[in-house]
């Protein structure tokens, strides 16, 4: 059994469709299928059920996804132990894909200012493709959002969600906007949005139902249409551009707190080290900065 019959398999598992998890393993999603196929005869089951829309784990399938975990998280056990010894001064970095772009880059360029030895990795995912690579050792450390107070992570920064809207539009004077107010207005969806189901059930419970005139995975590129004046969205706080304005909405109060989490296993004296300078910058910096 091929490791990378594995990999395709977790990333089908991760993104809930064929033709995002061959784009994330820069693929075809003719060869994915292929390859999804050649595991599945190999086990003599089917792993997953498709319809039109999305694809779910079997029964078989969900029996298997532990173990195909399990085998890889060995595999990523025993390359980084050799990584270790040939590259010690690297930090493998997963970064949130809804974090700002602008942010993410200060922050690390100011660390690797201050510490030009230590080379980093970068991985953009998903708040769940993130935690996945940690728990199967493929990433050191990541900013994702922290859901429990444990000792697993270090909140960095909190904040909320407030709508967009083009410094030039009629309504960027208000200091509370209601749901009411946006009946007629042109709306950008924001694709990864952890919020994004609050904010539907928000207008929906007002029974406001706006155009929805664009749908994008990329946030910048929301950002960047509504300061075209394509439409509005809502966002998280951090968000900001110099044709664009933020405005609260009324009774709308979902937070978030990004931190920085910690590997999920015992590193290395050298990673401990590099990790733990890391570690005080990233909560200084983000102490200093007008995020959240």
């Amino acid at each position: 059994m091929e490791l990378y019959l594995l990999r395709y398999f977790l990333a089908v598992v991760e993104t809930g469709s064929f033709t995002k998890a061959a784009a994330a393993c820069l693929i075809t999603q003719p060869t994915l299928s292929a390859g999804i196929k050649r595991l599945e005869d190999q086990l003599g089951v089917e792993l997953f059920v498709r319809n039109n829309k999305r694809v779910f784990l079997t029964t078989a399938g969900s029996r298997f996804l532990p173990r195909a975990k399990a085998i890889l998280h060995e595999v990523n056990m025993a390359t980084a132990e050799i990584a270790r010894t040939e590259q010690a001064d690297v930090l493998r970095l997963g970064v949130l894909q809804t974090l700002p772009t602008a942010l993410v880059a200060k922050m690390l360029a100011g660390f690797s200012a201050k510490h030009p030895g230590i080379r980093l990795d970068l991985y953009d995912g998903s708040e769940q493709e993130l935690h996945n690579r940690l728990d199967e050792r493929g990433l050191d450390y990541a900013f994702s959002l922290r859901r429990v107070a444990d000792d697993t992570s270090l909140p960095l920064f909190e904040e909320g969600y407030r709508l967009a809207l083009p410094a030039m539009h009629k309504l960027a004077g208000e200091a509370l906007i209601r749901g009411e107010d946006l009946a007629n207005e042109a709306m950008i969806v924001r694709t990864r949005c952890e919020a994004l189901s609050e904010t539907s059930r928000h207008f929906t419970d007002r029974n406001v139902r706006p155009p929805l005139v664009y749908r994008t995975a990329q946030d910048e590129r929301a950002l960047s249409m509504v300061g075209a004046g394509v439409g509005l969205t809502v966002m998280p706080d951090c968000y900001t551009a110099p044709d664009v304005v933020r405005i609260a909405m009324r009774d709308f109060n979902p937070r978030r707190t990004v931190a920085l989490f910690r590997p999920r296993f015992a590193p290395s004296p050298r990673l401990a080290e590099i990790g733990g300078a890391f570690e005080d910058f990233a909560v200084r910096f983000f102490r200093l900065s007008d995020a959240g």
